[in-house]
């Protein structure tokens, strides 16, 4: 499956896979892991494999397929292996940050690679400065390994010196955690970044544990069930033990993985994302119905809600914008008039789809809403008569600080502009967001069991003024 999210969004942080197979070529399952797992990251990618007490390591920028051929993966012997695809939200866009994050500890080495961000940053490492250890890289993934690495100093076992790091560690974190012994699989208190365990066919019965799913399904493994929030997974010869190492764990699954983050074929609480999107688009019809006749989604991750919205409104679905799939990064700089063009690179419409059509075009998000200004007119300029928009989620307010990459409050339109102003800057016929309530709905879930803080401001986990203020920092060092 060639999925990929749709344009001008939030970036995810990245994507973690980890496996104990003694009799398999543990750096290709993990190889493969990864590729499925690339939507989650695109700038680095990493595998650390364990030979005895020996720990092999190859990780570089740029996509899994670039980063890796056959002789690399040959040379990462072993039979435990961590692998990881990045994109950065704490810490540089360089490639000393490219995980796992290799550590020497008193046990031996420790490969680390993580899926989130800590909010408790400033105060570890200032404690870990007091230590004096030293940092090679400037994310918060070092700190929690060199905090483990500082437990199992004091003559602990891997297990009971993670968990008591884990004690210092505040924020969203799913790690995947290699040793000379085994492999662990760690979900934060909240579980607000995903975790899933599989099954490796074959007697005796080995396990890898991977971000989604779908990073199960390349490599045959059957899934079993997701680590739990507070859980940590240990995987040794032995095979799989579990300790719920938080004292009180309370379910705050990341509702945007739900929404676009993750793949469409992955599962998460016992449901196919695909129809997941599908019962958003169809929610929406309900709340939101406009007179039309076509809809159409943005390529890829809103054509399930798309396909939905026409279900139920019964207007006819049809492909009006064809994306080329291999639009990657260019060191060529296009001429002011290719990117007066802008949104052709990527999505061409459809002329005689969209010509003197009223159109429903459904997407997921709007973030800055500058690349879905640039959709709208191409689809204007395709012919089409009136264009209406509907959005599978509601509108983002708030910037996240759990791992994915969000503008800083003042850059998100919804957080400063009304619906109708949203409309008007779009020059589109007719806007609307589906509801809170209604996303939470199909869920079929509880919904105390997401966080939805990026729509509501209502943060799960305390956010300190200081990582507040670096997030607003690192906006302004990014701009111009």
């Amino acid at each position: 499956m060639n999925w990929q999210p749709s344009l001008d969004k939030p970036k995810e942080a990245c994507g973690v896979f980890g496996i104990y197979a003694p009799e398999e070529n543990v750096a290709t399952l993990t190889y493969f892991g990864l590729y499925a797992l690339q939507h989650r990251g695109q700038e680095s990618a990493g595998i650390a494999t364990f030979e005895d007490n020996n720990v092999h390591i190859h990780k570089d920028m740029g996509l899994v397929s670039q980063v890796f051929n056959e002789q690399k993966l040959k040379e990462l012997r072993g039979k435990i292996a961590i692998g990881h695809t990045r994109y950065s939200t704490t810490g540089s866009s360089l490639v000393v940050n490219a995980q796992p994050a290799i550590v020497e500890t008193s046990l031996g080495y420790l490969a680390l690679a993580h899926n989130g961000n800590l909010v408790n940053t400033v105060e570890l490492r200032e404690a870990l400065v007091k230590l004096d250890y030293n940092f090679e890289t400037t994310t918060d993934s070092e700190m929690i390994a060199l905090a483990i690495a500082d437990e199992v100093k004091k003559g602990k076992d891997w297990v009971t010196g993670t968990i008591d790091a884990l004690q210092k560690c505040k924020g969203a974190y799913s790690l995947a955690i290699g040793t000379p012994e085994g492999v662990m699989g760690i979900r934060d208190p909240n579980g607000i970044r995903p975790l899933v365990i599989g099954i490796l066919p074959g007697n005796p019965q080995r396990y890898a544990i991977a971000s989604e799913t779908c990073g199960l399904d390349i490599i045959g493994a059957e899934y079993l069930r997701d680590v739990q929030p507070g859980e940590l997974v240990w995987i040794t010869e032995a095979g799989l033990a579990s300790i719920h190492w938080a004292p009180q764990p309370e379910k705050k699954l990341c509702i945007f993985e739900m929404i676009y983050f993750a793949r469409p074929d992955s599962i998460m609480h016992n449901d196919s994302l695909y129809s997941y999107r599908v019962r958003l688009g169809q929610q929406l019809a309900q709340e939101s119905p406009v007179e039309a006749d076509m809809v159409i989604g943005v390529p890829d991750s809103g054509i399930p809600a798309a396909i939905g919205f026409s279900q139920i409104s019964k207007i006819p679905y049809g492909e009006g914008l064809i994306k080329n799939r291999y639009v990657g990064r260019t060191f060529i700089q296009p001429t002011q008039h290719m990117r007066d063009l802008g949104i052709r690179m990527k999505l061409n419409p459809l002329k005689d789809v969209l010509e003197d059509k009223r159109i429903v075009i459904i997407d997921d998000s709007i973030v800055r809403g500058t690349t879905s200004r640039k959709i709208i007119k191409a689809i204007r300029e395709a012919g089409a008569k009136e264009v209406h928009m509907r959005i599978s989620s509601p509108a983002v307010t708030h910037p996240c600080f759990y791992g994915i990459d969000t503008d800083t409050q003042d850059q998100l339109i919804a957080a400063t502009h009304s619906v109708s102003e949203i409309a008007a800057k779009l020059e589109v016929d007719s806007l609307a967001y589906l509801s809170w309530e209604g996303m939470l709905k199909v869920t079929g879930e509880n919904p105390n069991h997401f966080c939805s803080a990026c729509f509501t401001g209502n943060y799960p986990i305390i956010i300190p003024e200081e990582i507040k203020a670096s997030k607003l920092m690192l906006e302004q060092l990014k701009s111009p």
